[in-house]
């Protein structure tokens, strides 16, 4: 099975690495991300670290989430396209074809996470919370990461359009962004739209990771935080296990 999921996973990072508009895109993206949102609005809220830093883990954590709906996409043209098929047919566990594109989906978002971290420690972003507090953020954001690259893979394993994928996968995009502590305080926003906030999964990352760099006082326990994400990386993996496995087995 490890070889199979290893071929798979190869075979998309080449095709990642030779596509030139995929390639120039993830480049682009976390320099407008940190430029107009991290840089712009800094100067339309006012926190002690500086907005940049505050904002940060945010924007890795809709990193992660883009790179996700990114990888669902990815499945689905091929399943589309009859790729799949020809992947079920090979003599090769059917686990691994489901492991291989969720590792390559993880691999692709976080190669992007480098490069906005990269962009937000060159535009002033600083970290505090010393290596301990970076291995605990970074198994934070996998965790993330895992809960929704499941989500979008099954939302990608009964689509039945590209435009259709798009269309449920923007039901979530929005909402996550707006009803969340990425963009501004918690404390700063309505009763109603922090109890809102609080069962988003994009908030349990931010408020772990804004914890452990001691940018603001959490609201959740980070063991607890890290708990839910756990339970959500679990829960996501096991929805797309399970639609995988009704889509091979109907095909």
């Amino acid at each position: 099975m490890y070889t199979a999921t290893q071929t798979i996973w190869m075979r998309h990072m080449r095709k990642f690495f030779r596509n030139r508009e995929e390639l120039g895109g993830l480049l682009i993206q976390p320099i407008l991300w940190v430029g107009l949102f991290g840089v712009g609005m800094g100067r339309m809220v006012s926190t002690s670290e500086g907005y940049l830093s505050f904002m940060l883990p945010g924007i890795l954590a809709l990193t992660v989430l883009g790179g996700a709906a990114g990888g669902g996409m990815m499945f689905l043209d091929e399943r589309l396209r009859g790729i799949l098929r020809e992947y079920q047919i090979a003599p090769i566990p059917r686990l691994s074809i489901l492991l291989g594109h969720m590792l390559a989906t993880l691999t692709k978002a976080f190669f992007q996470v480098a490069i906005v971290v990269v962009v937000g420690w060159v535009a002033g972003a600083r970290w505090q919370g010393g290596l301990l507090g970076s291995v605990v953020a970074l198994v934070a954001l996998v965790c993330f990461g895992l809960g929704f690259a499941g989500i979008a893979l099954a939302v990608a394993a009964r689509s039945r359009s590209i435009m259709g994928y798009h269309g449920m996968i923007f039901l979530f995009n929005l909402p996550l962004l707006f009803a969340s502590n990425a963009l501004y305080p918690l404390s700063e926003v309505p009763t109603w739209m922090q109890w809102l906030a609080l069962a988003n999964p994009a908030t349990w990352y931010i408020e772990m990771s804004r914890s452990m760099s001691g940018t603001e006082q959490a609201t959740l326990a980070p063991m607890f935080s890290m708990a839910l994400l756990v339970a959500f990386a679990v829960a996501g993996t096991w929805l797309a296990l399970r639609r995988f496995q009704q889509l091979t087995q109907s095909s």
